[in-house]
């Protein structure tokens, strides 16, 4: 083992740094385009939207500094207990957190608002990339499969009591992770199987989906069988439980959907797999914000210009819906900018993992990257309608401390321990 140079920026990756501080930096433009107003008066008015999030930028520096400062060894040895302190926050806030647009994720410090949830992403990646860099931790057992789900999936429980259903999504992201290092596609098939049954029982209803499921199926069986004429000794054990499993779920779903759900979800829906439109009542916020992103045409409207996004057409533009106020002000020329950006620091982020001298950093770098790809693809989905509304930010882009924090911690977690990998190991 080789000691460490003091040096805290030594090794760093400038090229991500950068990248971070573009993100940032642009996105807090934006939020400015899409909270100020003519009565605000000076760019630093720390009272208004634009203002605090400038705050939360300089504090994102200490933090910063406090990350790099520890030594990368700290972010292994520590993992499980930093996963369980997360855990005890994300179990706290529902004792003693404030309840926000029917939430309970957030404790309240003074006027400070702080989300744990935000935060508990990173920590969870940790104990993830802790359990499974174990010499004798093979993830081709069943055992041990469990054993990474619990991990995954614990915080989201007590997310979902908050309930905050758009945060407990992020945790599927990690299945990445997983499949990364050796999962098979299985239960990457069964899931996205799972949500377009899902998807076709609601729009098609269940009668319709289970019939010509039960069919499909039948028929891939015959043809199976007669191409390698072994009919008879067919694994028909393993086909009775499919089709039970199959007729279950669909007339499961098609129960939950009738008699479970609350209109506003059934709504919500609807809207999404096309059966409905609602342009004024649940789906308004999706219609403004798509008829906000066509207005900005190729080049935009220009930095302050855009006079839907003036207007507050559409609610929480300088959260969730950051991305409309991009569109509409740079247009599709900038839109595309910020893609790009999220692109490169994605592929920076996994060369770099590939690169990494040990299975831990490895791991845990392809689960920031999971995350972040998880929330870009989620909510630039819903600004354009292609996804429902589920409350997800864009990161480094919208408004919030926590938010922001939870990125910056997560990130550059990732680059100390890339910056140090040659001392460590």
């Amino acid at each position: 083992m080789r000691r460490q140079q003091n040096n805290i920026f030594a090794n760093i990756d400038w090229f991500l740094v950068l990248l971070f501080f573009s993100l940032v930096i642009f996105g807090w433009i934006n939020i400015y385009a899409a909270s100020s107003t003519n009565s605000d008066g000076s760019i630093l008015n720390f009272s208004t939207r634009y203002g605090k999030q400038l705050i939360f930028i300089i504090l994102t520096i200490p933090l910063i500094i406090l990350i790099l400062f520890l030594n990368s060894k700290f972010y292994e040895q520590f993992s499980s207990l930093l996963y369980l302190f997360s855990i005890l926050l994300l179990a706290g806030v529902l004792v003693f957190g404030k309840k926000i647009n029917g939430a309970t994720s957030w404790y309240n410090f003074g006027g400070i608002g702080l989300q744990p949830s935000e935060f508990a992403k990173a920590f969870t990646a940790l104990a993830l990339a802790k359990l499974m860099s174990d010499r004798q931790y093979n993830l081709k057992l069943i055992k041990n499969q469990i054993k990474a789900f619990v991990i995954i999936f614990l915080p989201g429980f007590f997310i979902a009591l908050q309930p905050d259903m758009g945060s407990v999504l992020i945790y599927f992201s990690f299945f990445f992770v997983l499949n990364r290092e050796g999962l098979t596609l299985r239960y990457f098939t069964l899931g996205v199987t799972t949500i377009v049954l899902f998807l076709l029982t609601v729009y098609f209803g269940t009668t319709w989906v289970l019939v010509s499921s039960l069919v499909l199926i039948t028929i891939i069986i015959l043809y199976i069988s007669y191409k390698n004429k072994q009919f008879i000794r067919f694994n028909w054990p393993v086909v009775l439980a499919t089709y039970v499993a199959l007729i279950l779920f669909i007339a499961g779903v098609g129960y939950a959907y009738t008699n479970i759900l609350k209109q506003h979800q059934k709504d919500r829906f609807d809207v999404l797999v096309g059966k409905i439109e609602d342009n004024s009542g649940i789906g308004y916020n999706t219609y403004q914000s798509e008829q906000t992103i066509k207005s900005g045409g190729f080049l935009g409207k220009g930095f302050l210009q855009g006079d839907r996004t003036q207007g507050n057409f559409v609610p929480e533009q300088d959260t969730d819906y950051i991305f409309s106020t991009v569109s509409e002000e740079w247009g599709f020329m900038g839109s595309s900018l910020v893609i790009i950006l999220f692109m490169v620091l994605l592929y920076r982020i996994i060369y770099l993992s590939e690169k990494q001298t040990n299975k831990f950093s490895r791991i845990y770098g392809y689960g920031l990257v999971s995350i972040l790809f998880f929330h870009v693809v989620v909510n630039i989905g819903m600004v354009i309608g292609l996804l429902p509304t589920i409350g997800i930010p864009l990161p480094f882009f919208s408004y919030g401390g926590s938010s922001l924090w939870g990125f910056t911690l997560l990130l550059f977690i990732f680059i100390r321990l890339d910056a140090h990998k040659k001392y460590d190991y």
